[in-house]
């Protein structure tokens, strides 16, 4: 007959269960991963499949007893670092969709707004074109490994331990909102650049020419420029991506 005690139970259970509520709360919000495209059933075989390969880089954690108080502030500790975690990726991702709404106003193709149904809200051309853009330059930049391990380092970072919520002054979550307008302002600032000059030189010539129908003539010139900026300035996006990436990231390392 096999026996074992609370102690051998707790030494089994505590090294996967907080690494995996982590992880799980990661995968909820995390770009691409966490969509409703994604079963909640991959999502959970994925955390599983983390928690159990990070066992070999993650510190010991604590021996808690799982019917206490303190367990209970631990299972929050775990959701919210999750949580934020996948949330500060989800503002580099929305800063960039914010360049997309920037780029399209522009343009003059803001009328053009489609329901999405990932997000459950609307979404114009070009915004949608960039986040389409930005998640494919995600998976093949191995920015879900970068998570990954953001995740695991996170352990180091912001420890198991008794007190649950210290993470909030290191990394300050409601300044991340900075972060998101000022990243997608420098994303779209040579688009905008651009198309604000040819704004000025339509402007100049109905003011020169009078006789001619600025109206007819103005949206298939600023609708061709942004088009050709896009396509020029599409292989740029890399760069800035990657390193708001990193920045978002580093807050957990």
């Amino acid at each position: 007959m096999i026996t074992f005690t609370e102690q051998q139970l707790l030494a089994w259970i505590t090294p996967l269960i907080w690494p995996f509520l982590r992880a799980l709360a990661l995968f909820t919000t995390l770009p691409v991963l966490g969509t409703r495209t994604v079963p909640m059933r991959v999502r959970i075989a994925l955390a599983a499949f983390v928690a159990l390969a990070a066992q070999a880089a993650l510190p010991p954690p604590p021996a808690v007893p799982l019917d206490s108080p303190l367990a209970l502030q631990l299972v929050a500790q775990q959701l919210v670092i999750g949580l934020a975690l996948g949330f500060s990726v989800r503002l580099v991702f929305a800063a960039v969709e914010f360049a997309g709404e920037l780029v399209g106003l522009q343009m003059g193709l803001n009328f053009a707004a489609f329901f999405d149904p990932l997000s459950a809200s609307t979404s114009t051309a070009t915004s949608r074109f960039f986040g389409t853009t930005i998640a494919w330059l995600f998976i093949v930049a191995n920015g879900h490994l970068l998570v990954v391990a953001a995740l695991v380092a996170s352990f180091s970072a912001f420890p198991v331990g008794p007190e649950p919520f210290a993470f909030l002054e290191r990394t300050a979550p409601h300044r991340w909102g900075a972060e998101l307008f000022s990243t997608g302002l420098w994303i779209a600032l040579p688009m905008v650049t651009m198309l604000l000059f040819v704004n000025l030189v339509l402007g100049a010539i109905s003011r020169v020419a009078p006789q001619i129908n600025i109206f007819a003539i103005g949206f298939p010139v600023t609708l061709t420029v942004g088009l050709v900026g896009m396509l020029l300035t599409l292989p740029a996006l890399q760069g800035p991506f990657t390193m708001a990436l990193e920045r978002a990231l580093a807050q957990f390392r």
